[in-house]
């Protein structure tokens, strides 16, 4: 026990714990993806709620749940201790740094654009999963009638754009940031890793934002009543 207590505690044990949860949410990406494309099914949103009522009462489902918050906390609380490391151990910033060339901004400031698709991922909870889950939905309203009508507030849509296009940069380098801590970056599986993971950020980054730009402008969900 008190092996896998220093390893996870360890430099490397932190950043396989980054590697492995950051991991789990893409897998949870292409899941909410997936349930996110009922939407464009054209039978008022019915295969959509069915396939959110179905997920919310099923215990499997539930037990998942509870383990992808535990991976966004375990994810955030890991970002927030390597950055506190990494500055602990280069206290003075040098005057020029060669250690940036050849990186993007994205890359050298993955906790900012984290920090980021945090706040993004708050207020979607806050505007879904609470009424859905915890509070109380509008008379008459189901979750594809509150998801078309957050589509159609222009601000609601500008955070989502803003959220998804950072969660984008941040999944072009944490993707193959993961497989590197995970060992997997010899110089045979670095260009696969690398292609995978660049067509993996593109394909979420341009599923999810399609929903509000195609709703806000009236492209898809015309069959999907209205609050």
């Amino acid at each position: 026990m008190n092996s896998i207590k220093q390893y996870l505690t360890s430099s490397i044990g932190k950043k396989v714990v980054m590697a492995c949860t950051g991991l789990f949410l893409c897998v949870f990406l292409l899941e909410h993806i997936y349930g996110n494309i009922l939407l464009y099914a054209g039978d008022d949103g019915a295969a959509f709620n069915e396939y959110s009522h179905s997920a919310s009462h099923n215990i499997i489902i539930r037990i998942v749940e509870f383990v992808l918050f535990g991976s966004i906390i375990a994810h955030v609380f890991q970002a927030v201790i390597i950055t506190k490391d990494n500055a602990k151990a280069r206290p003075i910033k040098y005057a020029v740094s060669t250690s940036t060339e050849g990186s993007s901004w994205f890359s050298r400031n993955m906790g900012i654009t984290g920090s980021i698709i945090l706040f993004f991922i708050v207020i979607h909870l806050y505007n879904f999963f609470l009424p859905y889950r915890i509070t109380e939905m509008p008379n008459g309203a189901t979750l594809a009638i509150i998801t078309k009508a957050a589509f159609q507030n222009v601000y609601y849509v500008l955070i989502y754009c803003v959220g998804v296009t950072f969660l984008f940069f941040h999944l072009l380098h944490g993707f193959r940031s993961a497989f590197h801590t995970l060992g997997m970056n010899n110089k045979k599986y670095t260009p696969l890793w690398k292609a995978v993971g660049t067509g993996f950020a593109l394909l979420m980054w341009l599923g999810f934002i399609s929903f509000p730009i195609l709703f806000y402008f009236n492209l898809a969900g015309n069959n999907i009543p209205s609050i």
